[in-house]
């Protein structure tokens, strides 16, 4: 009984627990229910009262198209406007596999996918399947390059099918993006003097390096976003091109000198030896009046399009490149790059001659009316080699004008020695020899250390610097020293950039010429240009001596100028590099051609002594070149060139030439009167050597072994470049710069 009241009262405690447990379960479920339609209503109450703006909020955090406008690299123009280095517009093809994927997810009856892979595959010759293996790799990427720099031309088909009613609708996902490729309409023209770009627009060498900044502009970019509307706006900041460079150069005289040298090198490789024509050759032309530099080459060549293959430019040969290292390959490159005219330094010989009357002229130290007896040479220390003269026989007695026009040495020793060490050292300076010309091109050379100065000029020093033996130069800085001592005693920095002008074509800046320091007198400077009009258009002396420059002349026209010959460092190889230098016309000079040629392929160090082969240059390139400067013929053909022009009209082989007997070695087939003569200015007697002699002297070279105390006697003086001036490969194949 009492067991049966017990489970009654437990059954019932046990139904209570659960009516409550369901109470309260009925009682959170009706307080969730609650919750949700409070929430409800809230979000509802929150859309309809500020939903725009979550809205935006919302779309603002999505990614948006910034598109990258790219800017124009300004042209480099010749001084009459023809295009040398210009930016081509090109085309990147871009995927976006994104705009695709949505696009088929959407409506999957409007699948873009399979036809613009397809016409992509059809127009650009891409891979079907690699198309396909890059647009499922990329799913989720708006920007894949698919192809780069491709031409209007290139692109013009799938343009077309964009744009067709029946199959653009299909071509989702895919646009181009403008970028621009520098392009080198001539190749290889003035190749050292315009320079070429790199990746980012980074200029090399040349033009392109020195004027970087100034060529290049600003990017623009393109934003879209979402307007007070809710509506797609773009905004455009359109890019800033860059400016247009107009050099000095003129492209048609940049062809002449360059067919000049292209015809010595194939008249002379391999012609008297096995070899090349020459080690080095260069050649500037400059407007003397302002310091234009007209044109500027040199042997070495290579095309601005392809800049970095030593083989295709012809630098190396393809077996030559294999057995090279990485760093051997480098510094060919840098060599193939180098710009001989203004990174090398050199003796420059005989050319700088007239400098040096120029400066006794100037100071008084000789007059026009000076004389000078040259037996053939000079002892100028006891103990020391003799130094001799050009013309190892000598020259006899001969004027101040003769000491040019026959190149005689041993006059220029005496003059030298009457200037006087401080004062040669002043016109040295007065001169810039020594000094940067400042050009407007990266890789000049600084050769202050190769020329003398009072600690290391002594009196044999003072003698080979009168004749331009025993220090460096390089051919800028003799052109423009020699330009001042002709165009009436100025010297003018040279250049290559006359004007600036803005995308429209508008003149942002004139670079007008800069006028450095008068270095002679206008009556100095009136007596040289006499000297090398008689240099190259003067008659025999009494005494058998010839001009030195007849070889260069161009039947018809006033010219001047002057031969050079340097014996090279170590004077035992008897190795030489001649040149010649030249002006028209005489009475007005509008133009100054510099010629050198290093080691010309000759067949013994006699022959390649002479300057026959600079002369050879300079005629054929100024014969073409005066009449397209309208410089015209004024004089009478000279009668020892009248069956020259004769042949030339009758389109026959060139007739030779009388000897010219060059001064630059001992090519005079006339002997000198035996006997005595008497110096003019110290009134000794002096026997003039034999024939035994002046051959014996002549085995000797012209400095007797004589070195310099500023130059490497291995010849290996090029001058110091700066660091920061020649090329640099770092941004496109891991290089650095000359």
């Amino acid at each position: 009984m009492n067991l049966s009241n017990e489970s009654r009262k437990k059954a019932h405690r046990k139904a209570l627990l659960t009516n409550r447990m369901k109470r309260k379960l009925a009682l959170l479920f009706t307080i969730i229910v609650l919750a949700l339609i409070g929430v409800n209503v809230r979000l509802a109450y929150i859309n309809r009262t500020n939903g725009d703006n979550y809205t935006k909020r919302v779309l603002a955090q999505q990614d948006t198209n910034s598109t990258l406008l790219p800017y124009r690299r300004g042209d480099i123009l010749d001084r009459n406007g023809t295009i040398l280095a210009t930016s081509e517009k090109v085309y990147n093809l871009i995927l976006d596999p994104r705009v695709l994927s949505q696009n088929a997810d959407e409506d999957p009856e409007k699948d873009c996918v399979e036809p613009t892979l397809q016409a992509l595959s059809e127009c650009f010759g891409l891979d079907a399947a690699e198309l396909r293996a890059t647009y499922n790799d990329k799913i989720d990427s708006s920007y894949v390059v698919l192809l780069r720099q491709l031409t209007k031309d290139e692109i013009a088909d799938f343009q077309a099918m964009q744009e067709d009613e029946k199959t653009g609708g299909k071509i989702k996902g895919v646009w181009f993006e403008d970028t621009y490729i520098r392009r080198y309409p001539y190749d290889s023209l003035a190749c050292h003097v315009i320079g070429y770009t790199v990746s980012g627009n980074q200029g090399q060498t040349g033009i392109e390096q020195e004027y970087s900044d100034t060529l290049n502009g600003t990017n623009g970019r393109s934003y879209k976003y979402l307007n007070e509307d809710l509506e797609q706006t773009t905004q455009v900041h359109q890019p800033t091109d860059g400016h247009t460079v107009v050099s000095t150069i003129d492209a048609t005289l940049q062809e002449i000198v360059e067919k000049y040298i292209d015809k010595f090198i194939a008249d002379y490789t391999n012609k008297n030896t096995e070899g090349p024509a020459a080690k080095n050759i260069g050649v500037i032309m400059m407007n003397p009046q302002n310091g234009e530099i007209l044109a500027m080459a040199s042997d070495i060549d290579y095309d601005l399009n392809n800049p970095h293959d030593l083989v295709e430019n012809g630098y190396l040969t393809q077996e030559e490149a294999d057995t090279m290292t990485e760093d051997e390959l480098l510094d060919a490159r840098n060599q193939m790059w180098r710009n001989f005219c203004i990174s090398d330094g050199y003796e420059p010989g005989s050319t700088v001659k007239p400098m040096t009357v120029a400066a006794a002229l100037e100071t008084g130290a000789v007059s026009d009316s000076s004389t000078f007896l040259c037996d053939g040479g000079q002892v100028v220390v006891q103990g020391q080699p003799r130094i001799n003269c050009s013309k190892t026989s000598g020259h006899g007695i001969i004027t101040l004008e003769g000491a040019l026009m026959f190149s005689c040495n041993d006059a220029l020793m005496q003059i030298g020695a009457d200037l006087g060490g401080e004062t040669y050292l002043k016109y040295q300076e007065i001169f810039n020899f020594g000094l940067r010309t400042n050009i407007d091109l990266p890789g000049e050379a600084n050769n202050a250390s190769t020329v003398f100065n009072e600690d290391t000029l002594g009196v044999t020093e003072l003698a080979t610097s009168s004749f331009g033996q025993g220090y460096n130069t390089t051919m800028i800085q003799v052109a423009s020293a020699f330009s001042s001592v002709i165009n009436g005693g100025y010297y003018y920095q040279p250049h290559v950039v006359k004007r600036i002008l803005d995308a429209d074509g508008g003149t942002v800046e004139t670079i007008n010429s800069t006028l450095v320091r008068q270095t002679v007198s206008e009556k100095t400077s009136s007596l040289i240009r006499q000297y090398l009009y008689h240099t190259m258009y003067g008659d025999t002396d009494s005494n058998g001596n010839n001009p030195t420059g007849k070889r260069a002349r161009v039947a018809g026209y006033a010219m001047g100028g002057k031969t050079g010959t340097a014996e090279k460092l170590p004077r035992s190889a008897k190795k030489y590099l001649v040149s010649f230098i030249g002006f028209a016309p005489v009475d007005n000079p509008q133009v100054v051609c510099y010629v050198v040629v290093d080691e010309p392929n000759a067949a013994n160090s006699q022959a390649q002594a002479s300057s026959s082969f600079a002369q050879e240059i300079f005629k054929n390139i100024m014969t073409e070149a005066m009449p397209y400067l309208n410089i015209y013929a004024t004089e009478e053909i000279p009668a020892d060139m009248q069956d020259e022009v004769d042949a030339q009209n009758a389109a026959a082989e060139e007739a030779e030439t009388e000897e010219d007997g060059e001064g630059e070695t001992d090519e005079d087939t006339e002997e000198l009167p035996e006997g005595t003569l008497v110096d003019p200015n110290t009134g000794e007697s002096v026997t003039m050597p034999t024939e035994e002699e002046a051959a014996a002297a002549e085995e000797e070279g012209i400095l007797g072994g004589i070195t310099s105390p500023i130059l490497p006697e291995d010849g290996s003086s090029e001058g110091d470049v700066p660091e920061d001036s020649g090329a640099d490969e770092s941004a496109d194949s891991g290089g650095t710069e000359e």
